[in-house]
């Protein structure tokens, strides 16, 4: 017969390193948050880096405050998008796991 204690411990170090594998495709993984219909776009990584922001020119010369609303709008919309992304990416690593309910991963 096995030992128990050995095979959670060779479970908790595949699930270590599914998580690490995990965290590596998140941070290379870019999604686009948008504002204002798409008249100004942001492109973000998992680790939540902007990496672009794009601004229509039918904006430039408008209301500065509106701009840099849209602006704000667009960076947010792209942090929820990058959080949806890493719930969905780990509720993938954690299936099967005996986690209790609500319990949530420190990332």
């Amino acid at each position: 017969m096995k030992n128990p204690l050995g095979n959670i411990m060779q479970q908790a170090q595949k699930m270590q390193e599914d998580m690490k594998k995990a965290q590596d495709e998140l941070a290379a993984m870019q999604t686009q948050g948008e504002s204002g219909g798409g008249l100004v776009s942001v492109i973000m990584t998992g680790k939540r880096e902007v990496r672009k922001v794009t601004i229509d020119d039918s904006l430039l010369g408008e209301d500065k405050d509106m701009l840099e609303d849209l602006v704000a709008a667009a960076i947010n919309d792209a942090v929820h998008k990058v959080s949806k992304m890493k719930k969905e990416k780990m509720a993938e690593v954690t299936s099967g796991l005996p986690l209790p309910p609500g319990f949530q991963m420190p990332f």
